[in-house]
């Protein structure tokens, strides 16, 4: 446990409360305040991992309003509308935007500090907004970005090289979604270029695979709402790494989102790159080598960020 550190977790639906769970099964922190408008269900998500922490350690857990947010080390953003059948990405952005800066508003009246992670959809562009709004010191809001992807990424190429990933390395970069990039050229497994490594193993590994994977991160998420609603667990465990990465203040490098500066030329919109986190935030984000093609790509993606952007503000 990282001692006396305090987690705010804006939103008790899903991914707030399984969030909540996975900071405390793994002792994240000290501290953990759940706040959310519907009052009964937060309390209630308290109540029920309350119950189990005897067999896990010591918390103080809690739900309340955005007067907890006051003393966090860090504050998860995970309130907003989810996207409904039929409905535009557009839309989506709209609604999340006004809820995002009813949020900030709240969230101002209380803070003192402490780093922002923004986990609500789409992640980029209430990044950039929550990082515009707040005006706070460069890299203290961050967003969840391709992390998750990222994951799925790698235990793809896990699945077709029989390897465990824990031995994989490579990123998803750009949006979290439909336009990321996925950084074969800084794929590698135990230091060797996944392209030669297939090659050495006579694992069949061109273009057409290569694509089944992309598609397949793609569409892992709406995959599982289909046959179960939601999605939740994956990206909680996810959010509990970056929590943990955060509050230790172990330089860890993550794929998250947070607005760029000149990386690739590219400025003044949130996209996920390799970047340092620790008590600071996004302490120093890392601008790989890419092939001329990932670079495209990569420019592209945020090409289809600003145009979003642009309609909603």
């Amino acid at each position: 446990m990282n001692a006396k550190s305090k987690v705010a977790v804006i939103g008790a639906g899903f991914v707030g409360s399984s969030t909540a769970y996975a900071l405390a099964l793994r002792q994240v922190c000290s501290e953990l305040a759940l706040i959310d408008v519907a009052a009964d269900k937060a309390s209630g998500e308290v109540d029920d991992i309350r119950h189990g922490l005897p067999y896990l350690g010591h918390m103080d857990i809690y739900s309340g309003g955005y007067e907890c947010v006051k003393d966090a080390d860090l504050i998860i953003i995970t309130a907003g509308a989810n996207r409904k059948p039929g409905e535009t990405r557009l839309n989506l952005a709209k609604k999340n935007i006004a809820i995002a800066r009813s949020i900030t508003d709240e969230i101002m009246k209380h803070y003192n500090g402490g780093v922002i992670l923004v986990v609500s959809n789409p992640v980029d562009i209430l990044t950039y907004m929550f990082t515009k709004w707040m005006g706070l010191p460069e890299g203290m809001v961050l967003g969840s970005g391709t992390s998750l992807d990222t994951v799925r990424f790698r235990s793809a190429i896990a699945d077709l090289t029989h390897v465990d990933v824990i031995n994989i390395h490579g990123y998803i970069i750009g949006e979290h979604g439909d336009s990321q990039v996925p950084a074969w050229s800084n794929t590698h497994i135990a230091g060797i270029q996944v392209d030669d490594y297939c090659r050495m193993t006579n694992i069949t590994f061109d273009e057409k695979v290569k694509a089944g994977i992309l598609e397949h991160v793609k569409t892992d998420g709406a995959s599982i709402i289909k046959r179960k609603g939601a999605t939740y667990y994956g990206v909680s465990i996810s959010i509990a790494m970056l929590a943990n990465s955060i509050l230790r203040g172990s330089n860890t490098i993550r794929v998250v989102s947070s607005v760029l500066d000149g990386q690739f030329g590219v400025s003044d919109v949130a996209l996920s790159l390799p970047t340092v986190i620790g008590k600071y935030g996004a302490q120093n984000v890392l601008t790989p080598i890419l092939t001329e093609s990932e670079i495209e790509a990569f420019i592209k993606s945020a090409e289809a960020c600003k145009a979003v952007l642009n309609d909603c503000i």
